[in-house]
């Protein structure tokens, strides 16, 4: 199994900064990709930005220039740099990763708030 453990929410002020990290633990695992999502109240989880392990990064377009995504693949880890933070970017964010124990799938981690007032 594949564990992740989220960091760096709370609560920002619109036009803000928060950085997000994601530690991914575990035995004998291999990580093909990481990245975030967020879903808000009434809404369907939404794709905020992947990284893989070769540094192809995609976003989501709603964060598009605001939002950095960056990997450290000797710690396992994903971080979540969010610029200009509007209110309608308040959800929880959730870490996620595509890794091989005895077969690949998506691990998630616990999710972490994030909330921007206006």
């Amino acid at each position: 199994q594949v564990q992740l453990v989220e960091s760096g929410g709370g609560l920002v002020q619109a036009g803000g900064s928060l950085r997000l990290s994601c530690a991914a633990s575990g035995n004998s695992f291999s990580i093909n990709a990481m990245g975030w999502y967020r879903q808000a109240p009434g809404k369907q989880r939404e794709l905020v930005a992947r990284i893989t392990a070769g540094g192809s990064t995609n976003y989501g377009d709603s964060v598009k220039g605001r939002f950095t995504i960056s990997g450290d693949n000797t710690e396992n880890t994903v971080y979540l740099q969010m610029n200009s933070l509007k209110p309608e970017d308040t959800a929880v964010y959730f870490c996620n990763c595509y890794a091989f124990v005895t077969t690949w799938r998506i691990y998630w981690g616990q999710g972490t708030q994030v909330t921007v007032s206006s």
